[in-house]
């Protein structure tokens, strides 16, 4: 089983939010997957700027330090 990392898109039509997770590279977009690692959310907030958070304490236990995301989390 090979793990990816990728984005699962939530939210409503024109304001879209993102869920960080890691997945089997076999499973679709918003499928089943293993751990949610955190969020990103495009749309600028109340200081313009865009939101993203991430669990590095879960990232280092699963061993993921120095490894490349998949080419769909950009």
């Amino acid at each position: 089983m090979v793990v990816r990392i990728r984005l699962a898109r939530f939210g409503c039509k024109n304001r879209p939010f993102y869920r960080v997770f890691a997945a089997d590279s076999r499973s679709p977009r918003d499928g089943k997957h293993l751990e949610v690692l955190g969020y990103y959310n495009p749309l600028p907030g109340q200081d313009g700027g865009k939101r993203m958070g991430l669990n590095f304490d879960r990232w280092k236990q699963m061993g993921w330090q120095g490894k490349d995301p998949s080419t769909d989390f950009r």
